[in-house]
């Protein structure tokens, strides 16, 4: 089940990947892991690292896509983006922005500045 649950998300992740390159936006890492969580993309657009979040649901049965991003979610990845900010020796002032993609059966949600 839990390969299965990875192999999905990862098609997903990949369709959002897809959607972004479209809109020009260049991506850095995929899956980025360390001690204070995982982002799912890091993508440059522009001057600004952007990094997003991707939630997939099937159905409206579980509820939409981003509602299953919480603040405690968005901390991790805050907190992640900033471990990844200084491991890659880049200044504090870095342009940053915080993106969710959700998708839901079909459609995908692209919010800038979610979080």
């Amino acid at each position: 089940m839990e390969i299965n649950k990875r192999s999905v998300g990862t098609f997903y992740e990949n369709l959002a990947a897809r959607y972004l390159e479209k809109q020009n936006v260049m991506i850095l890492e995929r899956n980025y892991r360390c001690k204070q969580g995982e982002i799912d993309i890091i993508a440059k657009d522009g001057s600004y690292f952007v990094f997003i979040e991707v939630k997939y649901r099937a159905s409206g049965s579980a509820g939409f896509s981003l509602e299953a991003i919480d603040h405690r979610k968005a901390l991790r990845i805050r907190n992640a983006a900033v471990y990844y900010l200084y491991s890659h020796q880049l200044p504090e002032e870095t342009p940053c922005r915080f993106d969710a993609a959700g998708i839901d059966g079909e459609e995908i949600t692209y919010i800038r500045n979610a979080f």
